[in-house]
């Protein structure tokens, strides 16, 4: 398997797992729009070469999207669960071994393609190590 599709699984997973699931906020792959008023969409960024020829290092993006008007307190409570499933974590991925690191949490705005919601952008570097 290529390490893109195996970095790719390997993020996946962590939405994947019962853990995540019953937190119940909506996970959804990249170029995905909903239909709900409070969701997450992960876009996973390989950016180059990681530490070896086996690795790849990026940054995954992660869209949280909440009712407009609501204030930032629901976003960040989504982004603190975030963090405590990834920020400074190791997880199995199908070929190898995922690391992230420390995240970050950019400026919200109005969503253009849904005005009642709010999207602010969590992002959390990542480096991929394929297992030899």
């Amino acid at each position: 398997m290529s390490r893109y599709l195996s970095t790719e699984k390997g993020v996946y997973s962590v939405f994947g797992d019962q853990k995540w699931i019953a937190e119940k906020i909506p996970t959804y792959p990249a170029n995905f729009i909903a239909k709900v008023s409070e969701y997450i969409r992960v876009n996973i960024i390989p950016s180059g070469n990681g530490v070896n020829r086996n690795s790849i290092s990026g940054v995954v993006i992660i869209d949280i999207f909440v009712a407009v008007g609501e204030g930032s307190n629901r976003t960040f409570e989504i982004a603190d669960k975030l963090d405590s499933y990834l920020k400074s974590t190791w997880h199995t991925a199908a070929n190898g071994r995922i690391q992230f690191q420390l995240s970050a949490l950019g400026r919200g705005e109005t969503d253009k393609a849904n005005p009642l919601l709010f999207k602010t952008s969590y992002t959390i570097p990542f480096n991929f190590f394929e297992s030899l």
